[in-house]
């Protein structure tokens, strides 16, 4: 089977068992792009409320069509964060708004496992754990913080798009990330990232066959490999907590994020 199928394995999940009630809402549907969501409207611990069209997460946009353009620009997404390494987003450069501040954050991702690397790891069992944990700690820092410092700076009548290739691993952490400090419970947290498992349902449904008979393993096997589960977020936030004693030391010490700027955040992001 041809690379491409096994390394985008690692950025696209199964088919998954529910969705979010406000799907509808969210879901900004595009023609180019699976996984493009508003993260706004979840409910902080205060009682607050997120706000809508100012974040958005998705999956790659290189293929965006004229009529999804025209929904950027009615959503005013001026600000691009681009989590995909460097080989990853030159063969795939993102289609932007003229005026766009692109910026690309390839931090761990420079180098996707070649197709037996992949087969190997798939093998192995467990490798997003390492992903989310032990083997993607060091990136977290260099990956994340652009995302940060824009979000302290963005202009209130434009909104901010970050992005990956499937837009669930490296997307999910960073809404995880940005949905913990402003107040959002853990289990919203969660439910936002196992969502991507329906989002991206469509495209993985055509590669969820070739995928077992290429590895060598049944379909059944790859689903439960790749699926998106709570568990991760817990091994996400718990390798932080690790290294750095706590989730706001991490923020204040690698993002720049100290009670201040968190303060700043939930201002222009909250209401």
């Amino acid at each position: 089977m041809k690379k491409a199928i096994l390394l985008i394995a690692i950025l696209i999940p199964c088919l998954a068992v529910g969705q979010l009630a406000d799907s509808s809402k969210r879901l900004v549907k595009l023609d180019g792009a699976l996984n493009f969501r508003d993260v706004g409207g979840y409910k902080t611990d205060s009682g607050k409320e997120v706000k809508w069209n100012r974040v958005f997460r998705s999956a790659s946009i290189n293929k965006l069509t004229d009529a999804d353009m025209d929904t950027l620009k009615e959503r005013r997404i001026y600000t691009v964060i681009d989590l995909r390494g460097k080989k990853e987003s030159a063969a795939a450069p993102d289609r932007l708004l003229a005026g766009t501040d692109y910026t690309l954050s390839p931090a761990g991702s420079d180098e996707l496992p070649s197709g037996p690397k992949m087969m190997e790891l798939m093998k192995k069992g467990n490798f997003l754990d390492d992903f989310y944990g032990e083997a993607g700690i060091e990136y977290f820092a260099e990956r994340y913080r652009p995302i940060f410092k824009k979000l302290l700076n963005l202009n209130d009548t434009t909104a901010l798009l970050y992005h990956c290739t499937g837009g669930r691993d490296r997307t999910g952490m960073a809404t995880a990330l940005f949905l913990y400090t402003l107040g959002v419970p853990q289990k919203t947290i969660e439910e936002d990232f196992t969502a991507s498992n329906v989002y991206l349902a469509p495209m993985m449904e055509k590669m969820f066959e070739p995928m077992a008979k290429s590895i060598g393993m049944s379909r059944e096997e790859i689903e439960k490999k790749m699926n998106l589960h709570p568990g991760l977020i817990h091994i996400f936030f718990n390798s932080i907590k690790k290294r750095y004693g706590s989730l706001e030391n991490f923020m204040e010490k690698e993002m720049g994020i100290g009670e201040k700027e968190k303060a700043t955040l939930r201002l222009k992001y909250t209401s």
